[in-house]
């Protein structure tokens, strides 16, 4: 945790500007230029782009929430583990998601890559201050933690439904957040899933399986694509 703290605080000893260090492939997911929101042209402007490798931690819980990330290219998953050593995921940041957002001055969650990842890492002090003299920052920023408690409150529901609907709903959720047609590409393992559902892998497995039996999706050879065959009866299943 000392390491990554050392290393954002690094990046802003000696900022340079974030296309610098963003890959070619990532500037073709997100262009923070064409980012005509206050919040997202003041993120691109004030920040300074970072890479993590897969599974790197980008911050740890109970760390100082000093900063603000944007994902650039890749994922992120945020959790927390247990008393008895389980890891629960909160939640899955992807490509223009905005995250480490707290009410507090400490992280109440870690933070890692779940793929490489690239990030453009901002101080929140800079994000708070601007937002005293920008409405339209103010107003994002407002939302944002609107947004976060609002996917907290969606999260208790979800854990009190039965594993089906919990794997449905987490489908139909990805399927919207990255729009693709009816293939979804999951950056995110089996694993990460049941551990965000509150499942067993075998759970999770099993009830795709099942979901494929019905025709209401298809599992190519590859583990993390999904084709959703019959959104209608997917919608219905999701309770």
């Amino acid at each position: 945790m000392l390491t990554q703290t050392a290393i954002r605080r690094d990046a802003f000893r000696h900022p340079v500007p974030p296309t610098r260090n963003i890959p070619p492939a990532a500037t073709k997911v997100f262009d923070g230029a064409k980012d005509r929101k206050p919040l997202g042209q003041s993120i691109f402007l004030m920040s300074a782009a970072k890479s993590f490798p897969r599974n790197a931690e980008i911050y740890g819980e109970n760390e100082p929430a000093d900063y603000l990330y944007k994902v650039i290219s890749g994922a992120v998953r945020t959790y927390k583990i247990l008393s008895d050593g389980r890891r629960q995921v909160e939640g899955f940041y992807l490509p223009g998601d905005i995250f480490g957002l707290e009410f507090s001055d400490e992280h109440t969650l870690s933070a890692e890559a779940i793929a490489d990842a690239n990030v453009l890492v901002i101080k929140r002090s800079m994000l708070t201050a601007l937002a005293t003299h920008d409405a339209g920052v103010a107003r994002e920023l407002f939302a944002l933690a609107g947004y976060e408690v609002r996917r907290m409150r969606e999260r208790v529901l979800m854990l009190i439904k039965t594993a089906q609907e919990r794997v449905v709903g987490f489908l139909l959720e990805m399927a919207e957040r990255v729009p693709a047609g009816n293939a979804v590409e999951l950056a995110m393992s089996r694993q990460d899933i049941a551990d965000y559902l509150g499942l067993t892998i075998e759970t999770v497995s099993r009830t795709l399986s099942s979901l494929e039996d019905s025709a209401a999706i298809e599992l190519p050879t590859s583990r993390r694509s999904i084709v959703l065959r019959n959104r209608t009866a997917l919608s219905h299943m999701n309770g």
